[in-house]
């Protein structure tokens, strides 16, 4: 029997944008918050990496999102700016371990080896405990989840594809973390809504920096279908190029509505595709763009 969303004051499907950090100096300086990514989809809540902040941030948002209503925690790679309330967000969705309750989704490396970043002790809290693969395929209540490659990053890092239903053929969203570009890379993630991560604005001559940079998004997006793109996880380079001008750029450049995502940031997932001038797009908490 499928669930009926619980959280008064926001759309039945949607995604919010705790936070839109990006590597440490953001992280540390907290320009902006390291909290992790809310998705309520077809009844299922769950949250993408619980960065440090998540707790807090979560508590506080408007209206508040409880973290003992989650069905899943999904971390795509074990970095501290992704990893920092992990542990805290388990022992919230099971209510301290006295309801055995959830999913935990991560790669190999986050869950095993000399330095997991899952605490031992939280092992058997949640239902299951899953551990990522390249063409994984997992299922979160009527939902399915996929991750199609591993992605080239300082760790094992995996995007992820998220389906409303095991019948779609399409993913409902794509999440594109931190990696370095690589060809054929936007090939494996054809969501409606694609999320990106997004540290710089320009390549770092001289540097071998594993992340997306602002200036190789036009020749990845060309020839793309995507219904609306998602640019987050900024450094602090990006936030000094002003985001939210970049990505109109890029919209006029590429004819798909691309938007740069604030901390607070809420999209009605049942509206992706429905409104090509951004109706899906709910105001920010801080007012920041």
């Amino acid at each position: 029997m499928k669930k009926t969303s619980t959280h008064k004051g926001y759309p039945d499907n949607f995604i919010k944008f705790l936070g839109t950090a990006g590597a440490r100096f953001v992280m540390i300086s907290q320009l902006r918050s390291s909290a992790g990514t809310w998705i309520t989809l077809e009844g299922e809540n769950f949250m993408i990496d619980p960065g440090p902040g998540t707790l807090v941030r979560a508590a506080k948002s408007r209206p508040p999102l409880d973290l003992r209503k989650l069905d899943a925690v999904i971390l795509t790679h074990r970095h501290l700016d992704h990893s920092g309330d992990l542990n805290v967000t388990v022992e919230a969705m099971t209510q301290g371990g006295w309801t055995r309750n959830g999913a935990v989704l991560a790669p190999p490396d986050a869950l095993d080896g000399n330095d997991p970043v899952l605490h031992e002790y939280l092992r058997s809290y949640p239902e299951e405990i899953l551990t990522m693969k390249e063409q994984g395929s997992y299922d979160i209540g009527d939902l399915k989840i996929e991750t199609p490659l591993k992605l080239r990053h300082g760790v094992e890092t995996f995007g992820l594809n998220i389906y409303r239903s095991k019948e779609d053929e399409r993913p409902l969203i794509s999440l594109v973390p931190d990696t370095l570009n690589f060809p054929g890379l936007l090939g494996h993630f054809p969501g409606k809504l694609l999320i990106l991560n997004v540290v710089l604005s320009h390549e770092v001559p001289g540097k071998n920096i594993d992340h997306l940079n602002f200036d190789e998004l036009a020749g990845m997006l060309e020839g793309r279908e995507y219904e609306l793109v998602v640019l987050t996880h900024f450094g602090m380079n990006m936030i000094k190029a002003k985001p939210w001008i970049l990505a109109e750029r890029l919209s006029e450049e590429t004819g798909i509505k691309v938007v740069a995502a604030s901390d607070g940031l809420t999209l009605d997932l049942d509206s992706i595709g429905h409104d090509a001038d951004g109706g899906a797009l709910h105001k920010t908490e801080n007012g920041e763009k």
